[in-house]
């Protein structure tokens, strides 16, 4: 099964580790910027579609205006991706450039993810690109983005490009092998999980924290990346990027990284976006009766089943189901503001009507715009 999969893959998105490019004591390394390109390369040439997510131009930055430490301010973060993302392109430029391959700077937000319409037009965009023959190298907008529109890190990035292109794989590269057993710096005889068929609360709690400069993700941020693309029925490998020709090599059904196998239900386009791109505004607990409705009958949510309505946010924002526990199970588009809700929390339609007066839709989430996690 792991074979075929990675045979069969033919879009790909390559999510390259500020550390297998970039240090604090030499800012960019070009060597490995150019053995990545060739890789890539070679992927192209057997008939894939390549697109990067490329960290390190923050650390790029820091080398440039010579920083002691890993910037903690968000201005500061900015100016140093800012000095660092034009020498990165720059690097990858030259780096393709020398194969004859064009490449397209593609910088992104969370806000451009989680408005549809701007969705849509990345996708449109990154499709034509693709089309021309470019390889599109995507970022975040690091220089303009404040902490309420950032993605955050570029594992979760990598796994909204995977889903806003429709690619078959997601190739996380690291500086680590893969997911193991066990922590193999404090245990050696940890061994490496080649084969991942579903991400369990084990799996996930095996996954550590990055300890290096360069890195800011870790093995749980790409363990998360994993679970959202799986969804969506996208697979994910991991696999260290610091072992020249490994990457083909494993494309190819070579030994090496670990797969972390899609799921069989696959959501909708749309439905992953309401899931994994959009944050919350808010949160509804709902009674178990209204839970069961949502989770095994295919139900829409009715202002009946609202026991608590917390947060403040307006018809058509996001926001979390939680059931009687407080623990959220789903996710969707709600049709009432929490002004109203607050008005309408456990009345059956009839009453709301006679109450708070004719309201245009009967539904506060239709099922259409719902989601189980």
């Amino acid at each position: 099964m792991r074979d075929e999969i990675l045979a069969n893959a033919k879009r790909i998105v390559v999510k390259i580790g500020s550390s297998l490019i970039a240090s604090r004591a030499t800012g960019l390394r070009p060597d490995q910027i150019e053995r990545l390109a060739d890789e890539l390369a070679a992927l192209r040439a057997s008939g894939r579609d390549v697109l990067v997510v490329s960290s390190g131009a923050i650390v790029s930055g820091i080398k440039k205006l010579q920083l002691k430490e890993y910037p903690k301010s968000l201005p500061i973060k900015q100016a140093a991706a800012a000095v660092g993302q034009s020498r990165l392109m720059w690097a990858y430029e030259k780096a393709f450039e020398r194969l004859g391959i064009q490449v397209a700077q593609v910088l992104l937000t969370h806000q451009d993810l989680a408005d549809r319409r701007r969705f849509l037009n990345a996708r449109y965009t990154l499709t034509a690109l693709i089309g021309f023959g470019v390889l599109p190298i995507i970022n975040e907008n690091d220089t303009v983005a404040v902490e309420e529109i950032r993605v955050g890190d570029n594992d979760t990035l990598a796994s909204e490009v995977a889903h806003l292109v429709d690619a078959d794989l997601l190739v996380i590269l690291s500086d680590v092998d893969g997911l193991y057993t066990e922590d193999p710096r404090k245990n050696p005889s940890a061994t490496l999980i080649p084969l991942i068929p579903d991400i369990t609360e084990d799996i996930e709690r095996r996954a550590g924290v990055s300890s290096t400069f360069e890195g800011t993700g870790g093995m749980a941020t790409k363990v998360r990346a994993a679970k959202k693309v799986g969804e969506y029925g996208v697979s994910t490998l991991i696999v260290n990027g610091e072992q020249a020709g490994l990457l083909p090599g494993v494309l190819a059904g070579g030994p090496g990284g670990s797969l972390f196998l899609a799921h069989e239900r696959r959501l909708t386009s749309r439905k992953h976006w309401i899931a994994f791109t959009l944050r919350p505004r808010g949160q509804v607990r709902l009674d178990q009766g209204a839970v069961e409705a949502l989770t095994t009958r295919g139900k829409s949510l009715l202002a009946s089943g609202i026991i608590e309505v917390i947060g403040e946010f307006e018809a058509g924002d996001p926001v979390g189901c939680l059931d009687p526990d407080g623990k959220e199970f789903a996710k969707g588009l709600v049709n009432f503001s929490s002004a109203l809700l607050k008005q309408m929390k456990g009345l059956k339609t009839q009453d709301i009507q006679r109450q708070i007066g004719p309201q245009e839709y009967e539904e506060v989430i239709h099922r259409d715009n719902l989601v189980i996690l």
